[in-house]
């Protein structure tokens, strides 16, 4: 997995909240492949479990949490989905990843992370005392393990 860290503020001379972000693009690890599901026809892992090649993981390095995303997702319904404790600017950094990534060739995102400036200003993210996690849906008890 190649990796690459962020920083973000509201504004450069005023930061107001503070940003931290791991974004991680997937490498060698497409080709890995089960060495436990071997019913099947030999799959990648990753594949297997119904990720894409354009998947990236955000971490947001405050809060150590973070998920798995889709560039061509929707930001606020994402964190609803995942329900990870995350700092103020952490929506509005994935909406404007989201943006930057979506439209590019995914053959060009390596590049464009290795090139871009690693502190983004948000100055429409609104200044917030602390991070959050969405309410989100209530996980289903799992009927594998129930007595």
């Amino acid at each position: 997995m190649k990796t690459f860290l962020f920083e973000c503020v509201q504004k450069k001379d005023n930061p107001g909240n503070w940003g931290k972000f791991l974004v991680g693009l997937t490498d060698h690890e497409w080709a890995m492949q089960s060495q436990v599901d071997t019913l099947s026809q030999p799959r990648s892992i990753l594949g297997a479990r119904g990720w894409s090649p354009t998947d990236i993981l955000v971490l947001d390095i405050e809060t150590c949490e973070g998920a798995i995303f889709s560039p061509s997702g929707f930001a606020p319904a994402d964190l609803v989905k995942h329900r990870i404790w995350v700092c103020p600017l952490f929506e509005h950094f994935l909406t404007w990843l989201y943006a930057q990534l979506e439209p590019m060739d995914p053959a060009g995102w390596v590049a464009w992370f290795e090139t871009v400036p690693k502190v983004v200003e948000l100055p429409d993210a609104p200044f917030e005392l602390r991070g959050y996690r969405r309410p989100g849906r209530r996980a289903r008890r799992s009927t594998l393990n129930a007595d």
